[in-house]
């Protein structure tokens, strides 16, 4: 499988967005990923993460022993990528405002743990996951997403493994290009007012 054809599955699913959009991280982007979209079709949502974990690395892939992603976009994509691992999924959540395991999850000192996401931007919340995994014990072996669209520049601390990478120039607030100020913000995704 090709960008090609993994960027036709977001096209298919009407999750790929062109227009003005304000990221989670507070930059704007002309493009926008909107991953729920294409996850609420499971054969999709299987198809693709079967795909990221067969391009993990084989020693990388029989080394996981837990996948744990964040709450709330890392859900689904968590769920789907410890089944075609065939190992648990769990999830971190934030009630007040940093990354922890609850609802019963717990791992063992030492666990081998896959942090999955389903966009990497600027990051910050994937490397705020992975030190949450390692302050409950865990050991991060790797990192992945569906998309890294950093341009390349995330740096997690752990080897991360996308499926793919969408090179999509964000700018600050205050320093937009002429023809996306001309287009009204709008901020989708789960942080959404």
């Amino acid at each position: 499988m090709n960008d090609d054809a993994i960027l036709d599955e977001f096209r298919q699913a009407e999750a790929l967005l062109e227009g003005h959009f304000i990221l989670s991280s507070g930059l704007r982007s002309s493009r926008y990923l909107q991953c729920a979209r294409v996850l609420m079709d499971p054969r999709r949502a299987a198809w693709l993460c079967d795909e990221l974990a067969r391009r993990l690395p084989g020693d990388v892939r029989e080394s996981i022993e837990v996948v744990i992603s964040p709450a709330m976009g890392g859900v689904i994509v968590g769920h789907e990528m410890g089944r075609s691992l065939g190992v648990s999924a769990m999830f971190l959540e934030r009630p007040t405002g940093t990354f922890e395991l609850r609802r019963g999850f717990r791992i063992d000192a030492g666990t081998r743990v896959l942090m999955m996401e389903d966009v990497v931007t600027t990051g910050l919340s994937s490397r705020e996951a992975i030190a949450a995994i390692r302050a409950a014990g865990g050991e991060v072996v790797a990192a992945a997403s569906l998309v890294d669209r950093s341009n390349g520049a995330a740096d997690l601390g752990v080897p991360f493994f996308p499926l793919i990478r969408l090179d999509v120039p964000s700018y600050q607030p205050d320093a937009l290009p002429a023809e996306l100020a001309a287009i009204p913000a709008i901020k989708p995704g789960s942080r959404a007012a």
